[in-house]
């Protein structure tokens, strides 16, 4: 996903800026801890007294936040840094700094430094609360001043918490990501997050659930809780501190205003008896888990390093039985090393037998500094990528009959956008930039952050068609959003943004 930083929403505590100050543009890249790690960045530069605009090409300064997830992520940053060059190669464009951030910034700083030559700074996590005085630093230099070699800032992959409150949010007005920890301590043998991400760390409870709070107050009804392993929250605490993912869910429930809390990025372990008791029980979190499985076959998941199919198999049906309406979203990777047509054929079984609601699927990439890039039987990128559109081609499957069985029912909705005369929402089924999306006929009047019952009138794969519920219940349900509190910026309030 590629965000520019030309859609930001009401933030608080941030400095007004004059037309005359400098202005930077952010190209952000990558999954939503890559968003906001954009989103703090920017409400750093923004304090500093810099301008946020949406168009690098008429920025004072460029930074690109890169994704080093596999490899397609990484062609996507290094194409992304290349035009930000060019940009900055030309002589009528303002663009006089180019800054790269993000996770390939911190795995590979001497060969983007190296390699290209364009870049003024390499800066990773432990320096993002430095980049304002690099880039007022760098904007003091003098135009006759001979360029310097880029300068590498990267340190740290365990960097410890500082405060995500005020930001300027690249998502709409109400609907935000909240970080609830950091880093991986798993080991599985083809990721190579932990060795950029650092040790698994939770963020403290009670600065978790300020910031929660804050967000709630500036407009937020729908919280998406994300982290490398969401719901291992807490489990480094140890005996310290006994609360956890549940504990935590209980307390956003009590916040007055919000109304959607999702779950993403779950591991397959984790799932105590009190967090499933929560999902189901607690109104305000959506009937949705987020749960990267990478495979279903018990030798392949072995070679992986990853918990037992037999277990995870289990809690699958555990989450089903206890959570009748629940929508499960999945990813597996095609053409593991090894990955024989037998243990394929048990993969694509076991998807049929789970018919999960939302997946995807990515063809193996070999990370270097990984176990699995050195194993034997590589697969080659024809079969892994035959396997991958099977598996695609499964879900696809599967999420065009959950969408026809949707037909007649009623269904929480929260509203987006106004599209035409139309607004345009989601389900509880559907995550933000993810998932499909709901039309609501003739509904141009509701605001954006609306939620409403809605009866669905016709379906296809992505997108469903309803009309407002007019029951007693619809109408008691029926929840307007409250007014957004004006920021203290000079920003448009144009919500949209790129993908």
């Amino acid at each position: 996903m590629a965000v520019t930083a030309k859609s930001p929403t009401p933030n608080f505590g941030l400095r007004s800026v004059t037309p005359q100050a400098h202005s930077v543009a952010l190209v952000a890249l990558g999954c939503p801890k890559n968003t906001v790690d954009a989103e703090v960045m920017l409400g750093d530069l923004q304090r500093s007294g810099l301008r946020v605009i949406s168009d690098p090409s008429k920025a004072d300064v460029v930074i690109v936040n890169t994704c080093a997830f596999v490899d397609d992520a990484k062609s996507e940053s290094i194409s992304a840094i290349i035009e930000a060059a060019q940009l900055k190669a030309e002589r009528s464009s303002p663009v006089r700094g180019l800054f790269v951030t993000g996770c390939m910034a911190q795995r590979y700083s001497d060969d983007l430094a190296t390699e290209l030559p364009e870049v003024d700074a390499v800066v990773g996590f432990e320096h993002y609360s430095d980049l304002p005085q690099q880039v007022h630093a760098l904007l003091a230099r003098g135009a006759d001043e001979e360029v310097a070699p880029a300068q590498v800032f990267v340190g740290s992959a365990s960097v410890p918490f500082r405060s995500e409150e005020t930001r300027v949010r690249l998502t709409a007005s109400h609907t935000a990501y909240l970080r609830v920890a950091e880093g991986c301590d798993h080991a599985c043998t083809f990721c190579a997050i932990p060795g950029f991400r650092g040790k698994f760390r939770s963020k403290p409870f009670n600065i978790a659930l300020a910031e929660a709070t804050r967000l709630v107050e500036s407009g937020v009804r729908e919280i998406n809780l994300i982290a490398e392993d969401t719901n291992q929250y807490g489990s480094d605490w140890g005996e310290q501190d006994g609360r956890r993912l549940a504990d935590f869910l209980h307390a956003l429930a009590e916040l007055p205003g919000l109304r959607w809390i999702r779950l993403l990025y779950c591991y397959p372990s984790y799932f105590s008896p009190e967090l499933v008791d929560a999902i189901a029980g607690i109104d305000k979190v959506v009937k949705y888990i987020d749960i990267p499985l990478q495979h279903l076959s018990p030798t392949v998941l072995q070679r992986m390093r990853r918990p037992p199919a037999s277990n995870t198999l289990s809690l699958l049906r555990k989450l089903r039985e206890r959570v009748p309406s629940l929508t499960l979203r999945t990813t597996f990777i095609s053409g593991f090393p090894g990955e024989t047509a037998e243990e394929h054929a048990e993969l694509m079984e076991r998807v049929r037998e789970l018919q999960f609601e939302r997946g995807g699927a990515f063809a193996y990439s070999q990370e270097e500094g990984t176990p699995a890039a050195t194993m034997p039987d590589q697969v080659d990128a024809d079969v892994k990528e035959a396997r991958r559109d099977e598996l695609i081609a499964s879900f696809q499957e599967y999420a065009e009959a959950w969408a026809t069985a949707q037909v007649g029912r009623e269904l929480r909705v929260l509203v987006d956008k106004i599209e035409g005369e139309d607004a345009i929402a989601r389900t509880e089924a559907d995550a933000p930039d993810i998932d499909g999306s709901c039309r609501l006929m003739g509904c141009a009047h509701l605001a954006p952050g609306t939620e409403l019952l809605a009866t669905v009138i016709a379906a296809d794969v992505m997108e469903l068609v309803a009309i407002p519920s007019t029951s007693e219940k619809a109408i008691a349900h029926f929840s307007a959003p409250p007014p957004v509190q004006e920021q203290a910026c000079d920003h448009d309030h144009n919500h949209d943004h790129d993908h």
